[in-house]
């Protein structure tokens, strides 16, 4: 597989290598020690979840407190989800941009989105099926969100605003700015500390 940084820090796109035949297709989708090499240190991996999305859809931005906040491997084992990770570690010298990788049934990509950093995709077709491997189980407590159409952020969703689905908790969630002013976001400080706590380095 190939595994490329992205613009925001702590991200990475990771393509496999498929093997067609008569019968179809094997992939490795997942690989902990390729991932490790990229990402310093190995994911204690401890919860699957699997979402199913009209197309239109849109669910995110989505975060947790660091720590130990949740890390995320994502890929799309059913029709196509455009993907963004948002960087919104206040702090952090790309702080409020974002980066996007399709992930489709297709070419059958994977992002892998670190500790701290926001999540958010559109489903582009039908039954759009996301899986997700993340290194902590979900406490509702310690999970937040950032509304999705701000125009700070300024996602690109490449479909008609009309035609997208948000849930009434994302539409109510607060702007990057307001997220900022109430002390909701995590530092860039207190992500860097994790990772390198996770890397052996703390």
């Amino acid at each position: 597989m190939q595994i490329r940084e992205l613009k925001i820090p702590d991200s990475y796109e990771i393509t496999p290598r498929q093997f067609p035949d008569e019968r179809g297709v094997f992939l490795e989708w997942y690989r902990f020690d390729r991932l490790e090499e990229a990402v310093g240190h190995r994911l204690d991996l401890a919860q699957g979840n699997t979402s199913v999305s009209k197309r239109g859809v849109v669910r995110g931005i989505h975060f947790a407190d660091v720590p130990p906040s949740q890390a995320k491997y994502v890929t799309a084992t059913h029709g196509a989800v455009l993907d963004f990770v948002i960087d919104i570690r206040a702090g952090s010298p790309t702080f409020g941009q974002w980066d996007s990788v399709l992930l489709d049934d297709v070419d059958r990509r994977a992002i892998y989105i670190a500790e701290g950093l926001g999540h958010c995709f559109v489903a582009l077709t039908d039954d759009a099926t996301v899986s997700y491997l993340v290194t902590s189980t979900f406490n509702a407590e310690r999970e937040h969100g950032i509304d999705p159409t701000d125009p700070e952020v300024g996602l690109a969703f490449t479909i008609d605003a009309d035609e997208l689905l948000l849930s009434p908790k994302d539409t109510a969630a607060p702007s990057l700015a307001e997220a900022a002013e109430s002390g909701l976001l995590p530092t860039w400080a207190a992500a860097r500390a994790y990772y390198d706590e996770l890397n052996g380095k703390g």
